[in-house]
């Protein structure tokens, strides 16, 4: 089974213009942001998330683009193709031709996972102060460095060339050393190289710290070759992306022919504000408004803006409140009042926060993408927050191409959260859910949950639920060998005779999820005749309708098997003791109720027929032991509660089952509570009334927090068990409550410490975490409570069993295989065991 969960979002170009140095029109993407999330197995599965963020904006190789790096996290991870050191002309494009980073984002609208987008901020800035809004600045006074829209763009590059001969050559600049030489002073005709890049900031007249993120703008790279033109381009690039004020580029000569480049800058300012709101634009329609012309007079400029301040409010009263908490509008506001302008860092770090707290809480598609409001006293942040306006759901063939499936659309509807529907906020954890729900359908070999842009509504988001369908129809025939522990533990072949089972399956009948399952099977292939056991089921899930909301299953089910009885088992030092096996067949139906996913109720009715038969499989009335002469015993316990060695019965049966646990690294915590009744109806043989339950409580608890540097390493868990049984009425012995064996106290065979009506069994298990799995030690008690007496015939003393244990012991996980030394302290004597699932 894989599932896979694929989240890629990206929104329509907007048009906007740049008006510091060139008024021509550009496209950009207004805000996209791409992510992919997979699963891979049924359960326990990993998370990986991609959020690509360019370090380098810069045209890169093929092969070197195909590079990531992926770092699996709980909810995001970034993977981000960053340049070699050592490339050169990082920057440049084809023929000594400077790329436009703006024009190389567009290739990379949509894409998924691979080849996706990150967000770097980019300003559309005005010529002077003013209202500060939605399309394009102009007109107003006042303010340095105003503006009247602050776009943050999402760039990425996916232009990818073959390198050329010779690309690694440059021309020595031939100028004394250590001379500061402005780039409109340089040659034309020669190609320089970059020995360093360094941001020197003009209001401090300082390097800015490498770690800046004023340097994820810049596309020139250290040891990378340009030419005058493409220095230039770079400034260009620089002051329109509307981060800063004013850009200047100096080369500083070093001895070796190459040139420190010092980018100098003024940052962008607007005026102090003292209060923040976040709106959701999702949905809202990129309108085109007026745009400004270098012929316009000054009253054409003021009534421009006026008519653009006036588009903005509009647009902020159709806009819907945004999901962030009061809290971090309120954390956001006070970093503004303490702050004398409001700065493009000031706005960058509003940004991070807030998509910090969308990507936090799982909304992994939430993406700012303005900030309006600008030289007044609030600053308006824009968010396009996912909303979802289609569910589509869509069946694949083997090969991946869509097909007509069996299955009805509603049996998987049922399955997705509401969270996921049309009208509400992607959330990933929605996603998740919806894996977990459809693959717990058992229907599909492969699901996908791949969020898309809606190319017909701005913003928005379409979920595709993409399935691949099991085969309708499966048989299986599989063999076996039982391995039972032997002497001193060690696991023996319990016969060399093959065990064996054919299984057939029928399902997703009539595409409603119904489906008939049959297994026969027999310990002795040789013979099967002898000793055949089966068991036909029908399975039909939405009992009381498809569209109620109510989840119950019905089950029937008709079978047959055979087991070793444990009742019938000596105690330390009595061998020899004649096995007693236990039939049962017979007819059980019954409904299952899941409350939540954590949750769930079984109630239904069993009748069966149980007879209780030796080693020849003759009927065994009581049960044996060998004496010192060799003779068996004729006076052992009933076998059966009617004394005939056959018992008819029936009862009704309930279990109710609340299991929180999850799994860390392949190792369960949480919670896991079971309580289930059988009660006797006095109905089939000698009319039996009786009252058997049992209540089984495991706490598994994460006793330190998971390791940081490897993440794969199972935690260090410690496990609480308790089990209370008890029993009123008429009991069968085959029914009695066996102390002793693997997954009661262990350190003992099946049943070796007794057969009683009430019990209680408690348990301590401390796991440490080894290479790829863990091992343990453990502590275990079981006892009686003084009931085996009360069991008819008295099994326990018959048997010479104690009635009570304790164990302790030490263990190693491998895979599905347990192996254990444990001490009995019973007899003081400790042996190996080796078991196969696990204990609780």
């Amino acid at each position: 089974m894989d599932t896979v969960l694929h989240v890629s979002v990206s929104s329509p170009y907007s048009t906007i213009a740049a008006h510091r140095h060139s008024s021509a029109k550009r496209l950009v993407p207004s805000s996209s942001t791409a992510c992919l999330v997979s699963r891979r197995g049924s359960a326990g599965a990993s998370l990986q998330s991609h959020n690509d963020v360019f370090s380098a904006f810069a045209p890169q190789q093929a092969e070197k683009l195909s590079r990531s790096r992926h770092t699996p996290i709980s909810s995001t991870a970034v993977s981000a193709f960053e340049p070699s050191p050592g490339d050169s002309q990082g920057n440049l494009g084809e023929d000594g031709e400077s790329l436009d980073w703006r024009q190389a984002a567009l290739v990379v609208a949509g894409a998924v996972a691979g080849l996706s987008t990150g967000t770097i901020p980019a300003l559309s800035a005005g010529d002077g102060g003013g209202f500060g809004g939605f399309i394009s600045g102009g007109g107003g006074g006042g303010g340095g460095g105003g503006g009247w829209r602050f776009w943050l763009e999402n760039i990425a590059w996916a232009d990818a060339r073959k390198d050329e001969e010779g690309a690694d050559a440059f021309d020595s600049h031939g100028l004394q050393v250590g001379r500061t030489v402005p780039v409109s002073k340089l040659n034309p005709s020669k190609r320089y190289k970059v020995a360093e890049v360094v941001l020197i900031d003009k209001r401090t007249n300082q390097p800015v710290n490498v770690k800046d993120a004023f340097y994820e703008l810049v596309t020139l790279r250290a040891g990378g070759v340009a030419t005058k033109a493409q220095l230039e381009a770079e400034v260009e690039n620089l002051m329109n992306c509307g981060m800063f004020q004013s850009v200047e580029m100096d080369g500083v000569t070093n001895l070796d022919g190459s040139l420190k480049m010092q980018i100098s800058f003024t940052e962008s300012q607007w005026q102090p504000a003292d209060s923040f709101r976040c709106v959701n634009v999702g949905l809202l329609s990129q309108s085109k408004g007026p745009e400004g012309d270098e012929k316009m007079t000054d009253q054409q400029r003021e009534e421009l803006a006026k008519s653009q301040e006036e588009e903005y409010k509009n647009r902020l009263r159709q806009a819907r409140p945004c999901m962030l908490p009061k809290s971090v509008e309120r954390e956001i506001s006070s970093w503004l009042r303490g702050e004398t302008r409001v700065t493009a860092r000031m706005l960058q770090r509003i940004r991070d926060r807030v998509q910090k707290w969308y990507h936090d809480e799982g909304y992994a598609c939430a993406q700012v993408v303005n900030f309006g409001n600008l030289n007044t006293n609030e600053v308006v942040c824009e968010v396009v927050e996912g909303d979802i306006t289609k569910l589509q759901i869509q069946f694949q063939d083997k090969m991946g191409f869509p097909s007509v499936g069996r299955t009805q659309e509603v049996i998987i509807k049922r399955e997705l959260p509401d969270q996921l529907k049309a009208g509400n906020i992607f959330n990933i954890e929605a996603g998740k859910k919806a894996l977990r729900n459809v693959n717990a359908l058992a229907l599909f070999s492969n699901i996908e949950v791949n969020p898309r842009p809606d190319e017909d509504n701005d913003g928005g988001i379409v979920v595709e639920v993409k399935l691949k369908e099991l085969e309708q129809k499966t048989a299986e025939v599989s063999t076996e060998w039982s391995i039972v522990p032997g002497n001193n533990g060690r696991p023996v072949l319990s016969t060399i005779q093959p065990a064996g089972s054919v299984t057939f399956e029928h399902r997703n009948l009539q595409g409603l999820n119904r489906s008939i399952l049959g297994v026969v099977t027999s310990n002795n292939l040789f013979n099967p005749q002898d000793d055949l056991g089966f068991k036909a089921e029908y399975v039909h899930p939405c009992v009381d309708g498809v569209n109620n909301p109510r989840n119950r299953t019905f089950r029937a089910s008709c079978f047959n098997s055979r087991k070793l009885s444990a009742v019938f088992t000596g105690g330390p030092g009595v061998e020899d003791v004649p096995s007693v096996w236990v039939d049962r067949a017979g007819f059980k139906a019954n409904l299952t109720e899941c409350f939540t996913r954590q949750s769930k109720f079984t109630y239904g009715l069993v009748l069966e027929e149980v007879t209780t038969r030796d080693e020849t499989s003759s009927i065994c009335v009581h049960g044996a032991r060998t004496l010192p002469s060799g003779a068996l015993t004729s006076d052992g316990p009933p076998t059966t509660h009617s004394d005939t060695g056959i018992d008819r019965v029936a009862f009704l049966q309930a279990n109710l089952t609340h299991d929180n646990t999850q799994f860390v690294n392949g190792t369960p915590i949480g919670d896991r509570h079971i309580f289930q009744v059988d009660q006797g109806l006095g109905i089939g043989s000698k009319n039996p009334i009786f009252n058997r339950h049992q209540l089984t409580v495991t706490k598994f608890i994460q006793l330190q927090p998971e390791d940081k540097l490897d993440p794969e390493k199972p935690p260090l868990v410690g496990v609480i068990h308790g089990r209370y049984g008890g029993c009123l009425g008429d009991l069968a012995s085959y029914d009695a409550f066996t102390l002793g064996g693997p997954y009661s106290v262990r350190g003992y065979t099946m049943g070796e410490l007794g057969a009683a009506r009430n019990f209680l069994e408690m348990a301590l298990e401390l796991r440490v975490p080894v290479k790829k799995t863990h091992a343990y030690c453990f502590a275990e008690y079981g006892t009686d409570l003084g009931s085996s007496k009360d069991v008819r015939g008295n099994p326990t003393e018959f048997f010479r069993r104690a009635g009570k244990g304790a164990s302790y012991g030490v263990g190693v996980k491998l895979g599905s295989i347990r192996t254990e030394y444990a001490r009995d302290c019973n007899t003081d004597t400790g042996a190996i065991f080796v078991r196969f699932g696990e204990r609780f």
